[in-house]
């Protein structure tokens, strides 16, 4: 017997595999936030499979999305990063890659990681949504717009509120998972 997947990965084998084993877990590691951090802004204005797709090729570029190396990437890093075909050869997010990564630590310093901020919002436990139909999930949310709002007041770019309710679904603050996805219950 097939499992039901959640319609917008189905046919892909790389879409199915994140799908199945990554999307919508609820993720504490701070290497992992950021790493979904840097995706997810990367992502802005493209689709999804598009960024994994090139997400080994991102990994190896930003140094195995080591936030403490990243942010302080000179300008022949730069460069590197803007001749490498490998990844979004855009100049702005790949600057706010730099500067996110510095807000990222700025922010593990007064909370004592990224993740107790970030889940502090929930106070630590994911929400779940009831999503018949994948295209019925929201792209934004009062929560999102907050997130967002707060990210940016603390100088992180490529985070507006539709990048964020994304990236709250990718590292499980939100089960946006089909209510029939073999996922829906899993990943809670």
């Amino acid at each position: 017997m097939e499992k039901h997947r959640c319609g917008w990965c189905q046919g892909d084998a790389l879409y199915e595999q994140y799908h199945d084993t990554e999307w919508g877990v609820p993720v504490k590691d701070d290497a992992i936030l950021f790493e979904f951090l840097i995706l997810e802004t990367f992502q802005a204005g493209l689709s999804w499979i598009t960024i994994l797709k090139k997400r080994e090729h991102f990994r190896t570029a930003f140094d195995n999305f080591d936030y403490t190396k990243i942010a302080r990437y000179n300008q022949d890093k730069i460069d590197d990063l803007l001749q490498d075909a490998g990844i979004i050869r855009n100049k702005l997010k790949v600057h706010s890659a730099i500067s996110n990564a510095q807000a990222f630590m700025k922010l593990q310093e007064q909370y004592g990681s990224f993740s107790n901020y970030l889940w502090g919002f929930l106070d630590g436990k994911p929400l779940k949504n009831a999503v018949d139909n994948y295209k019925e999930a929201p792209p934004t949310t009062v929560l999102s717009d907050t997130i967002s709002k707060d990210l940016k007041k603390h100088g992180f770019k490529f985070v507006g509120s539709t990048v964020v309710y994304a990236y709250m679904q990718a590292i499980g603050m939100v089960n946006d998972h089909e209510v029939k996805c073999f996922r829906y219950e899993e990943v809670m």
